[in-house]
């Protein structure tokens, strides 16, 4: 019956392993929730106007300016 108490144990030990890990933050869906503009030429993924008008005017300075980060200052 020892190991029958041994089995017990170690499955409820398991139980609360699991429950921790369902419980533990997910990062990668916390920093995609950041993201909120996305670039229309290369659909790179930029937190905030500023960013995203920088982002545009280094790397795709040939393409027309979009209108939601026109008047955004730099």
């Amino acid at each position: 019956m020892a190991r029958g108490l041994q089995k017990l144990q170690s499955q409820q030990k398991n139980l609360a392993k699991q429950a921790d890990k369902k419980s533990a933050h997910d990062n990668k869906k916390s920093a995609q929730a950041g993201l909120l503009f996305q670039c229309v030429v290369c659909k790179a993924q930029l937190p905030d106007p500023k960013t995203y008008k920088q982002h545009f005017e280094n790397k795709h300075p040939k393409a027309p300016m979009p209108e939601e980060i026109k008047d955004v200052v730099a």
